[in-house]
C-alpha cells in the first residue's frame, strides 16, 4: 500500500513552490465543480488531464477526508464537508467587500451588493444598505435565479455560452414579473450588449418597482459581480443625472479594485 505521508518536493514542485499532490487534489475539485459536482473517474481523468493511478490516489484520499463521497453508481460527488469551507470563505468575502461596497453605497445613494454564481443559483455574498427611508431588503445569503436579477446577468455575461446554458438548465425560464426575460434567445442577446458595454440592468425583472445596475468583478478567482439597486424612479434619477458616462465607470473601477483584492 502506499504511504500517505508527505514526499519529498518534486523538481515541479520546487519549480512552482508548491506542492504538487495538493495542487492536484485542488484541480480534482474543481473539475468535479465545473461537471456539476458529480462525475466518474473517466471524466475526471478527461476534464482534469491527469493519469488515471493518480486521479485513483487522489480521489482515495480525498473520499476519507470527507471532501468527495462516492455514491452507489460509481460516481464521484462533492462531499460535506466542504460546505464548512464555503460557508466561511463566503462570509470572507463579504468581509473583505465591505470597504469597496460601502464606497459605492456614499457615490450612488442606494443600495450596493455583491453577489456570486454557485449551483446555478445567484448567492447574495455582501450588501451595504443605502441610508435612506425606502430601500432594498435583499439579505446576505438570498439566493434566487441568474435570468432575471441585474448581478445574475453579469454572472452569466462572464461564461462563455455553453456554461451558461448548463447554469440555466433545459426548464423555462421562470416570470417573476411581466418584465421577466423568459426567452433564452432574449437573454442571450442582453448578455452580448452586457459585454460590450460593460453592464447590465434588471429592469422590475425579479420585483416590480426595483431597478438594478451591475457590473463584473474582474480577476476574482469565480464568477463575481457588484450591483446598486433600488426603487425604479430613483434609479432612473441617478442614471439621468450621470448620464450613464458617469455612474458605470464609477462602478467598474471599484469593481476593479475589489477584483485585485479578491484575485488569487
Amino acid at each position: 500500500m502506499a504511504s500517505t505521508s508527505a514526499a519529498a518536493p518534486t523538481g515541479a514542485d520546487r519549480a512552482t513552490g508548491g506542492v504538487q499532490s495538493v495542487e492536484r487534489a485542488f484541480q480534482l475539485l474543481e473539475a468535479l465543480a465545473d461537471s456539476g459536482g458529480v462525475a466518474t473517474l473517466s471524466e475526471l481523468s478527461a476534464t482534469s488531464g491527469l493519469p488515471m493511478p493518480t486521479i485513483h490516489r487522489l480521489i482515495r484520499t480525498l473520499v476519507a477526508q470527507g471532501y468527495v463521497r462516492q455514491d452507489t453508481a460509481r460516481r464521484y460527488t462533492l462531499g460535506p464537508r466542504l460546505i464548512r469551507l464555503g460557508e466561511t470563505a463566503g462570509r470572507l468575502l463579504g468581509s473583505w467587500a465591505r470597504p469597496y461596497l460601502a464606497e459605492l453605497m456614499e457615490a450612488t445613494g442606494e443600495t450596493a451588493n455583491l453577489a456570486v454564481l454557485e449551483g446555478g443559483e445567484v448567492v447574495y455574498v455582501g450588501q451595504v444598505q443605502s441610508r435612506r427611508s425606502m430601500r432594498m431588503f435583499t439579505e446576505v445569503g438570498r439566493r434566487v435565479q441568474p435570468h432575471c436579477t441585474g448581478v445574475g446577468k453579469a454572472l452569466l455575461a462572464q461564461l462563455d455560452e455553453a456554461e451558461a446554458r448548463g447554469v440555466l438548465g433545459t426548464q423555462p425560464l421562470q416570470s417573476h414579473t411581466p418584465y421577466t426575460v423568459t426567452d433564452q434567445g432574449e437573454l442571450f442577446a442582453q448578455l452580448a450588449v452586457a459585454r460590450e458595454r460593460g453592464y447590465v440592468v434588471d429592469d422590475q425583472e425579479q420585483e416590480i418597482g426595483v431597478r438594478c445596475i451591475a457590473v463584473a468583478v474582474p480577476g476574482a478567482p469565480t464568477p463575481t459581480a457588484l450591483s446598486v439597486s433600488g426603487p425604479e424612479a430613483r434609479i432612473r434619477a441617478l442614471e439621468a443625472q450621470a448620464g450613464n458616462t458617469a455612474l458605470v465607470p464609477v462602478m467598474r473601477q471599484i469593481a476593479s479594485r475589489l477584483g485585485q483584492v479578491l484575485a488569487p
